[in-house]
């Protein structure tokens, strides 16, 4: 985006990427909650994973990257989160291949709690909430990786809501994951994981 554009203009172009990937997104299964979801995991699929409880919404001004400071920052509920999703997943007896996570500290930190392997950050992932980043660019960059997945154990990707969103169709809520399976060049939804409470 250049940074002549009115920041409108900004807004409406990241929307009508969302709604682009949205009108992309495969259909629901039929089958049981979770049950679907799990077999696939089991099978070497992919959860795409919201961050845990982070308050606020966005970044605060003078977001930094590199500094968690100047981020939001999960909850003491959020971590405590993150950490029955990684006791779910075990429970489950889904092998984990892999740890994907954006750059942003709430990312980075439900990804460590989950204690499912050394989580490697993927800059594809990262938000572009409130016009940071290439939405566009960084969504077909992020199915590229994820279509690239091969198992035979599962990934997980510590990412952010308008990353999932845009990847499938779906909205989520803190914790909450999509299960996806690849095929044929293509990102299948099988069912979503709801949040540990």
């Amino acid at each position: 985006m250049g940074e002549a554009e009115p920041a409108g203009m900004q807004r409406r172009q990241v929307l009508a990427a969302v709604v682009a990937g949205a009108a992309a997104a495969p259909a629901w299964s039929a089958a049981a909650p979770d049950d679907a979801a799990w077999a696939a995991l089991r099978a070497g699929g992919i959860v795409l994973l919201r961050h845990a409880e982070a308050p606020g919404v966005g970044d605060p001004p003078g977001f930094t990257l590199g500094d968690c400071a100047t981020q939001r920052n999960l909850s003491r509920r959020g971590r405590e989160q993150a950490r029955r999703v990684g006791e779910r997943l075990r429970a489950q007896r889904v092998a984990v291949g892999a740890v994907w996570t954006s750059q942003w500290c709430r990312t980075r930190d439900t990804a460590t709690l989950l204690a499912l392997g050394e989580p490697r950050e993927e800059p594809a992932f990262n938000s572009f909430f409130d016009e940071r980043g290439d939405p566009r660019a960084q969504t077909a960059a992020a199915r590229e990786r994820l279509l690239a997945w091969r198992g035979p154990r599962a990934l997980v990707v510590v990412t952010h809501q308008v990353n999932i969103t845009a990847l499938t169709g779906a909205g989520v809520a803190s914790a909450e994951g999509i299960v996806l399976t690849t095929a044929q060049g293509r990102l299948d939804v099988v069912d979503r994981l709801e949040p540990s409470r």
